[in-house]
């Protein structure tokens, strides 16, 4: 990786972003919107406005679900892959040091974090535009929970907050067992 590599993927990355956000834009622009306008959802997302057009929107729902879902599910994967040869490489070239723990630990806390993120956007872009019940739980867990997540997953990292943590455990939880 250098500079030069780094600045490529950061432009395809956006160019790529923007290609996807005008696809949809334009296929959703064109629908006609008739009766009440009201989503039956916690946030204002592309999946919920097509099912609210008073027209016949399989093409764009097809169009987008394997637009979306393939965008999902290819970063997904990849990152899932590149975790997969990093630990690899990892455990092949490791002793039992201190770097190589601290590395395997990092690598095991942006596994969760990206299996955390990925599986309800997956859930949400890769399938068919039709409700189920579990759909807000999953928008909530989506956009409100995980990400307050994220936070504590790494600073449970932290030697310092894993001490407090325990002490605080031993202090109120296990004390009061006695």
């Amino acid at each position: 990786m250098n500079r030069r590599l780094c600045c490529i993927l950061v432009a395809l990355s956006w160019m790529g972003g923007f290609i996807h956000s005008i696809i949809q834009v334009a296929l959703i622009v064109r629908l006609p919107f008739c009766g009440p306008n009201e989503l039956d959802s916690y946030f204002c997302d592309i999946t919920q406005v097509v099912r609210i057009a008073c027209a016949n929107t399989f093409l764009e729902e097809l169009v987008m679900t394997c637009i979306s879902g393939l965008i999902s599910v290819v970063c997904f994967i990849a990152l899932l892959m590149s975790y997969a040869v990093l630990l690899a490489m990892l455990k092949k070239h490791s002793g039992s040091g201190e770097n190589t723990n601290r590395a395997m630990s990092t690598c095991y806390s942006h596994i969760t974090i990206v299996v955390l993120m990925f599986g309800p956007s997956i859930y949400i872009y890769a399938r068919p535009f039709d409700s189920f019940s579990l759909d807000k739980v999953v928008s909530v867990f989506h956009t409100v929970i995980f990400p307050l997540l994220n936070p504590i997953i790494y600073t449970l990292r932290n030697k310092e907050v894993k001490a407090a943590m325990r002490k605080l455990v031993t202090k109120y939880i296990l004390c009061k067992e006695k």
